[in-house]
């Protein structure tokens, strides 16, 4: 990474930050513990890879920073939602995000739940407040809507419930995370693109370049699962192989699990080879995406 494109990112994710931090309810509004809850599981943590991905494309696009705050805040509450609600005991049960206690850890299993539906709602009327044309708005909440749905995101991780302890060819594995990881990846970028009035031609190329990132960030996440420590990752390592869960490494082994990270690598450049516009913080982001450490 230059040092251009990582003082960038590093602005961006804090520009992140604050925004998050401003449309989050205060924490002694009552009621006190939802709001702390809802805080603790968005705020101090996290690669905020999805808000930099808004902020990317709609950049690239020609679109000023303020145009994709909304989808920047939105997509990454909906992730922190989707973190919430999968460390539940019901879910993977997990007592450890972000190198901190998970949200049923510090508070209970309720407020945990409660937050994630409050976080889910809070994504749609910020992005519903956005200050661009109504017709922009609604294809961007209609784009979040479905990618994290039944179509996308919690299609994704419904199927990944009910394939522990079931082996999962390639085709298989690849539309699972697809959804479940994938979409709301999709969904960043596309959220930025739209917000920047892109037209089919672009989008469709932004698409192809998402798609091969959701991929390679899943691909990732299971090399991890397996060759990192706890508190490197910042949650629980090895889960996936003790849970018996379908893994890219279980599936075509740690060297194979490699190739097909570096075989989504080539596709994401490729797809952004296609554009004719800045696409180095989206690049910078495929590859801090491919090579991280947690």
């Amino acid at each position: 990474m230059s040092a251009e494109s990582g003082a960038r990112l590093r602005a961006l994710s804090e520009r992140a930050e604050a925004r998050l931090d401003a449309v989050l309810p205060a924490a002694d509004d009552t009621p006190e513990r939802l709001h702390q809850a809802m805080r603790h599981a968005v705020l101090g943590g996290g690669k905020r890879l999805r808000p930099l991905l808004v902020y990317a494309a709609g950049s690239a696009l020609g679109a000023e920073l303020d145009r994709l705050d909304a989808g920047a805040c939105a997509v990454e509450l909906i992730h922190a939602y989707s973190l919430v609600h999968d460390d539940l005991p019901a879910m993977d049960d997990d007592d450890l995000r972000r190198g901190r206690p998970t949200v049923h850890v510090a508070f209970d299993e309720a407020t945990a739940i409660l937050a994630g539906d409050a976080l889910q709602s809070l994504a749609y009327s910020v992005l519903a407040g956005a200050p661009l044309p109504a017709e922009v708005r609604v294809s961007m909440l209609a784009c979040l809507a479905e990618s994290a749905g039944a179509p996308g995101m919690c299609g994704g991780q419904a199927i990944d419930v009910e394939a522990v302890g079931r082996e999962l060819d390639l085709a298989a594995l690849k539309a699972m995370h697809a959804r479940k990881t994938g979409a709301l990846i999709r969904a960043a970028v596309r959220l930025g693109a739209l917000a920047a009035g892109a037209g089919p031609q672009r989008l469709g190329h932004l698409d192809h370049y998402a798609s091969a990132l959701g991929l390679a960030f899943q691909i990732k996440d299971d090399l991890l699962d397996v060759e990192s420590d706890s508190a490197t990752l910042g949650k629980t390592a090895g889960k996936d192989a003790a849970a018996n869960k379908p893994t890219y490494v279980a599936a075509l082994g740690l060297d194979g699990a490699r190739r097909a990270l570096d075989a989504e690598l080539q596709s994401l450049h490729r797809a952004l080879s296609r554009l004719d516009c800045d696409t180095s913080l989206l690049a910078t982001l495929g590859e801090m995406a491919a090579q991280r450490s947690h």
